[in-house]
């Protein structure tokens, strides 16, 4: 698909996911800008972007993903650094949008930095935002500019659709994720189940009860992202001992953080599949991970919005 870019486009990326920055602009047929992040002896970051960016549409790639806040503040300056060089608008696109657990008071005197991250980009200069897959949708509230938030579960659903696996049914790892699974279940035409599950505190999750039928199946769990992956570990033996035939897993949001590496190795998942919204290092590339590129429904999302084309056909 050729895209057609205007003489005013122009697209940087900073540290924290240049594979897919570069595999967007390979797709878009443009070239990334030149800028370069470089740290003061005290570890306070500077950017440089050496070259002109006035009465520019610029699109800026980042994830703010770990380290959320080394990623996060390089965004915030480069942000500021095109607003003060006269860039017409600044389109940020966050394909992992860090914090975005934290969205509302869960208990006495919780921050709530999901909004305060939107405050941030906003007051740094942001004039629209690109994400995928927000932890809770009413995040896009939290802003006063566009937010437009593109779905990861097409893509699994066509990954899962193409390998062509019977007797399946998708499973919800708890009931936030009911209406993900059912869209992907929608997609599959299979049915769907959920477990009934409770979390202590966080990153802490005990698995109380499995709703639906799922023995004799191949169970695919979905979520929109996997941190430690003890919700998704749980899950998968729990989906086992009440006789499934085998469990697959799949997020948007690849963060395995901590355990998880050696969590995925040691269960019972034949395959996770996650999207490469977070760029994985060499160290977390196991066999049983396959990554799917967002980068297609990216380009054509930053072309929609640029050449002032709808973009709600990406949503369907």
């Amino acid at each position: 698909m050729a895209f057609e870019l205007k003489n005013s486009f122009k697209m940087f990326t900073l540290n924290s996911n240049r594979q897919l920055a570069e595999e967007i602009a390979s797709l878009l047929g443009c070239e990334i800008g030149k800028s370069s992040v470089t740290r003061f002896s005290d570890g306070e970051i500077q950017i440089n972007i050496e070259e002109s960016v006035r009465g520019c549409d610029v699109y800026l790639v980042q994830s703010t993903s770990q380290p959320a806040n080394e990623h996060i503040m390089e965004l915030l300056i480069m942000i500021d650094a095109l607003k003060r060089a006269s860039a017409s608008t600044i389109n940020v696109v966050v394909p992992y949008y860090g914090y975005a657990r934290q969205d509302r008071k869960a208990r006495s005197r919780e921050p709530i930095t999901a909004k305060l991250v939107a405050n941030l980009l906003e007051t740094a200069g942001a004039t629209r935002v690109i994400t995928m897959d927000l932890h809770a949708p009413q995040i896009q509230g939290f802003f006063d500019i566009p937010v437009d938030q593109l779905l990861g579960v097409p893509i699994l659903s066509e990954y899962f659709m193409n390998k062509g696996l019977e007797d399946v049914v998708v499973v919800a790892p708890d009931n936030g994720g009911v209406v993900r699974a059912r869209k992907m279940a929608s997609n599959l035409n299979v049915p769907i189940a959920f477990i009934d599950k409770r979390r202590p505190e966080p990153n802490v999750a005990e698995v109380m009860n499995i709703v639906g039928n799922i023995e004799g199946k191949n169970a695919i769990i979905i979520d929109d992202l996997i941190d430690t992956a003890g919700t998704i570990t749980l899950a998968a033996n729990a989906l086992i001992e009440k006789g499934a035939k085998a469990v697959y897993a799949c997020c948007t949001h690849p963060v395995l953080s901590g355990p998880a590496i050696s969590r995925i190795e040691g269960s019972p998942i034949k395959e996770l599949v996650v999207s490469n919204t977070i760029q994985l290092p060499e160290e977390k590339l196991i066999d049983k991970i396959t990554i799917l590129s967002v980068a297609p429904l990216l380009s054509d999302a930053i072309d929609r919005i640029h050449n002032e084309k709808p973009v709600s056909v990406l949503f369907e």
